[in-house]
C-alpha cells in the first residue's frame, strides 16, 4: 500500500486512494460543523493589503468539506465567496477560444468516446496541412486568435510529427486581419522529449483531461490501447513540465464516477503540482459526459446535476483561486451564465466538434467527439457576455510576453495581472468590433470599451490603452499589448 506524498513522483503517492477515502469520512462527518465551515470560508476570502492582494485558497480536505456541506445558508455563502474572489482575480474578462480537431483516429478503447477504436461506424477523417489552413481561415474569419487542437491517439496516423507540422501551419496563417496567437495542445500522454518538441514549436497550454482519478475506475473505463496505463496517464503532467512546459491544465470528466472523488484527486493534482513544480495547473477544465454517436451518457453511473455541477464549480474557484477555470459548449447557455459568475474564465464559442466542421456550412455531426449544447455563433456569445456585463477578450498577451508558469503565477497570486489583462482584453476586443462584429454588437461593443477604458486604475496605463485603440480603429493597426 503507498503512502500519500504530494511531492512524490509516482502517480499512487500523490493520487493516494486512502488519501481521498480519508479525506471524503473528514467531509462526511463535518459537513454540519458550521464553526469549521465558517473557519475554511474565512481562510479562503481574498484580502487586499497596501494594494497587494492575497488569496491564500483551500487544501483539499477543506475543499471536500464545503462541497458535502448541504446547508442552503452555507452554500449560499459559498456562491457568493466564489464570485467575489473571481471578481477579484478575472474581474468581468472572459477569455474565448474554439477547438479545431486535427484527426479521429485513435487506437484506444475509452468506454465513453466515440472514437474508441472499436467504433466502425464513425467516419475516421485525419485533415491535410491544406485542409488544416481552410479551417484556420475559417476560425479567423469568425475573429478567432486562440486555439485548441485536438486530436486521437494513433502513432500511426497521428504522430507528434503530423501535431507539429499542424502547429507550424496554423501559426504562418495570416488572413486579413486575421492571425492565431495562441494554440493550445490536448493530445495524449507522451514523453519528456516530445513535449520538449512541443515546447519548441511554441504552443500554449498543454492540456490533458484525467477523466476519472480512481484507478480501478480508469482501468474499466480504458481496457485497450496506450491509454490504458494508469500511471503512465496520470504522471504525464511531470513530464510536460520536465520537458520544459510551464502552463499545464487539468481537468476530469464529470459524470463517469463518483464527483467526490474526482473533485479530490483533481485538488490533489494541483497540489502535487505546486508542491514538485512550484506552480500549481494554468487552467482547469470541468467538462461533463456527453451523448455522442454510441456514448450514451446514462450509461455511467456519476452523473450529477446542474446544481451540483456549479456547486464543484464554486468550491474548485474557492480552493485554486489563481487557477483558470474553462468551460465548453458540452453545456448549455443557462449552464454556462451560472458558471461564469462562479469561477469560470475562459470560455469557446462558435465551437464545432468534428473534424474539418468550420469549413462546413451546416454544422456536421458524423465526426463529432460529443453533442454541442450551446450551438450560437461566436458573435452571438460575443453580444451575450456583454449584455451580462462581461468583457469578451481575446487576448493572448501572457503566453507572447514570457509571462507563463512561476512568472503568470507570482502575478496572478497578487491581483497584479489585471494591470495587463484589463487593457489586453479591452484592445483585442476593439479589434474583433472592427474586424468581425455585426453592426449591432458592434455598436454594443464599443460602448462597452469606452466604459472600461475609464476602469484602468493606473492613469499611465489608461492613456496608453486609448492610444493604441485609437490607432485600432482609424490606423488599421493590430496586435498591441502590454
Amino acid at each position: 500500500m503507498s503512502t500519500y506524498d504530494p511531492k512524490s513522483l509516482h502517480a499512487d503517492d500523490f493520487i493516494n486512494h486512502e488519501e481521498i477515502m480519508d479525506t471524503l469520512e473528514y467531509a462526511k462527518k463535518n459537513k454540519n460543523n458550521f464553526a469549521l465551515i465558517d473557519e475554511i470560508l474565512s481562510k479562503a476570502k481574498p484580502v487586499r493589503n497596501g494594494g497587494v492582494l492575497t488569496c491564500k485558497g483551500l487544501t483539499h480536505r477543506e475543499a471536500a468539506v464545503l462541497l458535502e456541506c448541504d446547508d442552503p445558508k452555507k452554500v449560499s455563502q459559498m456562491i457568493e465567496l466564489a464570485e467575489e474572489i473571481k471578481q477579484e482575480f478575472y474581474g468581468n474578462r472572459i477569455v474565448l477560444f474554439a477547438p479545431l480537431y486535427l484527426s479521429n483516429y485513435c487506437v484506444n478503447g475509452c468506454l465513453y468516446c466515440p472514437y474508441h477504436l472499436k467504433n466502425k461506424a464513425i467516419p475516421r477523417k485525419k485533415l491535410t496541412q491544406e485542409e488544416i489552413r481552410a479551417e484556420v481561415i475559417a476560425l479567423q474569419d469568425m475573429g478567432h486568435k486562440r486555439l485548441a487542437i485536438e486530436a486521437g491517439e494513433d502513432p500511426i496516423n497521428n504522430p507528434i510529427e503530423y501535431i507539429l507540422d499542424s502547429i507550424k501551419t496554423i501559426y504562418d496563417i495570416k488572413h486579413k486581419n486575421g492571425a492565431i496567437r495562441r494554440i493550445n495542445v490536448n493530445i495524449a500522454a507522451t514523453s519528456v522529449e516530445e513535449y520538449r518538441m512541443l515546447r519548441d514549436a511554441e504552443i500554449g497550454t498543454y492540456i490533458l483531461f484525467q477523466e476519472t482519478y480512481d484507478r480501478k475506475g480508469y482501468e474499466e473505463l480504458h481496457p485497450t490501447g496506450p491509454k490504458s496505463n494508469y500511471e503512465y496517464h496520470t504522471e504525464a503532467m511531470d513530464r510536460a513540465m520536465q520537458g520544459g512546459i510551464d502552463d499545464v491544465g487539468l481537468g476530469v470528466l464529470f459524470g463517469l464516477e463518483k464527483y467526490k472523488y474526482e473533485f479530490v484527486g483533481l485538488l490533489m493534482h494541483a497540489e502535487h503540482l505546486e508542491a514538485v513544480h512550484g506552480v500549481g495547473p494554468h487552467t482547469i477544465s470541468v467538462p461533463r459526459v456527453k451523448k455522442a454517436d454510441d456514448i450514451d451518457p446514462s450509461e455511467f453511473e456519476g452523473g450529477i446535476d446542474d446544481d451540483i455541477f456549479t456547486k464543484i464549480i464554486a468550491c474548485i474557484r474557492i480552493a485554486v483561486p489563481y487557477t483558470g477555470m474553462i468551460i465548453s459548449t458540452r453545456e448549455s447557455e443557462e449552464v454556462r451564465k451560472k458558471a461564469l459568475a462562479m469561477g469560470i474564465s475562459q470560455i469557446s464559442g462558435g465551437s464545432r466538434t468534428s473534424v474539418g466542421g468550420y469549413t462546413e456550412d451546416e454544422r456536421p455531426h458524423d465526426t463529432e467527439q460529443f453533442d454541442v449544447s450551446d450551438q450560437r455563433s461566436l458573435d452571438e456569445v460575443i453580444d451575450w457576455l456583454i449584455d451580462l456585463g462581461y468583457i469578451p477578450s481575446f487576448c493572448t498577451a501572457c503566453y507572447r510576453e514570457g509571462r507563463t508558469g512561476d512568472r503568470f503565477m507570482s502575478l496572478c497570486k497578487t491581483g497584479q495581472i489585471s494591470n495587463c489583462c484589463h487593457p489586453n482584453a479591452l484592445m483585442t476586443l476593439t479589434e474583433y468590433m472592427m474586424d468581425y462584429a455585426s453592426p449591432s454588437v458592434k455598436e454594443k461593443g464599443m460602448a462597452l470599451i469606452r466604459k472600461e477604458l475609464e476602469n484602468i486604475p493606473n492613469v499611465q496605463v489608461r492613456g496608453v490603452a486609448k492610444l493604441h485603440i485609437e490607432e485600432i480603429m482609424k490606423a488599421g493597426k493590430r496586435d498591441f499589448r502590454f
